[in-house]
């Protein structure tokens, strides 16, 4: 069985309808509050930044992976809130989005805060490790940078 075709998507905060918002937070809570149990302030305020380039895959007009690019200060671009359906896991979304964003960061330096757990999928992408490992909300996560050579 082959995998449903997924549309890809990439917008900023005003660019969103209502409706597209609502499911890209449903996703975001449903996987990283609700079957990760970290209760912690999802809506960090970010998401609406000018800069802030919300990126998606939908499947039959439902989105099932996502990350957020984010315009930090520093001129570095900060990938974050990486997260895939729990059942859609296993086809190659995460991998998808990795690519398109590394697309829009272009020759620019980016930075993630990565589940440890995953460090070799986002080394893949020429992250690496910046700093020791450190628990957020219960959960080892590692700071990566990508430095395009």
């Amino acid at each position: 069985m082959h995998p449903r075709q997924s549309t890809l998507h990439l917008a900023s905060f005003a660019d969103l309808s209502a409706r597209t918002l609502h499911d890209l937070l449903r996703l975001r809570i449903d996987v990283f509050v609700v079957e990760q149990e970290c209760p912690y302030p999802e809506l960090d305020g970010r998401d609406v930044e000018p800069g802030t380039r919300h990126l998606w895959l939908e499947q039959d007009g439902v989105p099932v992976a996502y990350l957020r690019i984010l315009a930090d200060p520093d001129g570095v671009e900060r990938i974050g809130r990486v997260v895939v359906a729990k059942q859609a896991r296993g086809d190659g979304h995460a991998g998808r989005l990795m690519t398109e964003a590394l697309a829009v960061i272009g020759a620019r330096t980016s930075v993630l805060e990565a589940q440890a757990h995953l460090a070799g999928f986002y080394a893949r992408y020429g992250y690496s490790p910046t700093g020791p490992e450190y628990v957020e909300d219960g959960i080892p996560h590692l700071p990566m940078r990508r430095v395009p050579g």
